[in-house]
């Protein structure tokens, strides 16, 4: 028989790829919630036009990458590809347009059918934070803020750059792509065949193509600065200025773009170089007619999503679990007691095992094994005492206490 594998571009999370993934969500949950952002859950499936309605008819992820069926009930449904769209879809729906604003934190699956790499698969964690209903450069300086905080505590800070952009207002970002269609036009010929086709669909799509003959024609291409409305060159400075103020460094990539309409003003990524071509750990930037393309009111909204593998393979030393205490009863008659202490020691948060079967010595055996720190050693003497050896496993040095005694004890460090 052919043993089952997992579906390409899917990977199982054991032992220290869990734990590195556990430990990014929990870091990042930690973060966001001294920002004020709270946690929102959306389903990982929904109507097919939350997302081909919000990523445009062209986009790769609509066209070539989104995991879409027909349910038994007829209705096109799809696994959410991102959940930018699933946080807006929830926030219309759940009527709280009029609760302005919205500091919205999440963790979740995400799927997209792609072609697997380094730390790209099928289904994918993201972690995210949407700032819904603040239209102020202060808004984005925090959210970005929060994402800078949250890389400095996973210890990522120092080889991480933010890099930062400004799309405009829609004045600047219609001038701006006029000025693309005229500079790419004249060079059609020397595009790729996907740069030609989205030259007529989403120009500024082009800027982020990986096709070295367009990159040399982008080194050249028009950038927005020159185009800029004075009330959006206005929100830039403000923005830097309120970024240098919260004590975040960046540099300005004026390559950095957004293809949708509903994208405006900030767009920034951070980025690394131990990565290789997909540096990119945490993109974002506001997007104040999302809102309204869910059928809500116009609402500004400005956040960011960082993919967990790719921040998971940055990890210099993975995170550990606590190192186990070892309950040993050392005769059968003990097991009782010692199955009432195991239960007080987990009460107290402590990580305790007990052997399911064996003499004490084989007990001793596995507590070796699984690494324990301690053991907690109860036979006749210590039933009738109501106490408690406490044997330090790295020291060899052991003492008798009470039972509340021990527990308290097991609180603190058993090993330099």
């Amino acid at each position: 028989m052919t043993q089952l594998q997992p579906p390409r571009g899917t990977k199982d999370l054991i032992g220290e790829d869990q734990r590195r993934h556990t430990h990014i969500v929990t870091v990042a949950r930690a973060a966001a919630a001294t920002y004020g952002f709270e946690e929102w859950s959306t389903p990982i499936f929904e109507d097919t036009r939350v997302f081909a309605r919000t990523l445009g008819d062209t986009s790769d992820v609509v066209t070539k990458e989104m995991y879409t069926f027909e349910d038994r009930g007829g209705d096109s449904v799809t696994l959410r590809p991102e959940n930018t769209a699933g946080i807006c879809r929830a926030l219309v729906t759940n009527g709280l347009t009029q609760s302005l604003p919205q500091k919205v934190f999440y963790a979740g699956p995400m799927f997209r059918y792609e072609r697997p790499q380094k730390g790209r698969y099928r289904q994918f964690t993201q972690i995210g934070a949407e700032l819904i209903g603040a239209a102020e450069p202060l808004a984005d300086a925090e959210t970005i803020a929060l994402g800078r905080d949250i890389l400095a505590e996973l210890g990522l800070g120092a080889e991480i750059t933010l890099e930062l952009n400004t799309l405009g207002d829609g004045e600047s970002r219609a001038a701006w792509r006029a000025a693309l269609v005229d500079y790419f036009s004249a060079r059609r010929e020397q595009l790729s065949a996907e740069s030609q086709a989205r030259l007529a669909r989403n120009p500024l799509r082009i800027l982020d193509s990986k096709d070295p003959a367009d990159r040399a024609l982008v080194a050249e291409a028009p950038a927005i600065a020159p185009f800029l409305t004075p009330e959006s060159a206005t929100f830039y400075d403000r923005l830097r200025n309120y970024l240098t103020q919260l004590g975040v460094a960046f540099v300005e990539n004026p390559r950095i773009v957004r293809g949708l309409d509903y994208y405006n003003h900030t767009a920034f990524e951070f980025v690394t170089n131990r990565l290789g071509a997909q540096g990119t750990v945490m993109a974002g930037g506001r997007y104040d007619g999302l809102v309204a393309e869910m059928g809500g009111p116009p609402t500004p909204a400005v956040g960011w999503a960082a993919g967990v593998e790719r921040l998971a393979m940055l990890l210099e030393v993975p995170p550990s679990l606590p190192r186990p205490v070892a309950v040993i009863p050392m005769d059968p008659e003990s097991e009782a007691v010692a199955l009432a202490l195991l239960q007080e020691v987990r009460r107290a948060g402590v990580r305790a095992e007990i052997a399911y079967r064996g003499n004490a010595k084989r007990r001793f055996e596995r507590a070796n094994r699984i690494g324990a720190s301690a053991a907690l050693l109860i036979g006749e003497a210590e039933r009738a005492s109501e106490t408690v050896i406490v044997r330090d496993l790295e020291s060899g040095k052991q003492q008798t206490l009470s039972r509340r005694d021990a527990v308290r004890h097991l609180t603190q460090p058993l090993v330099p």
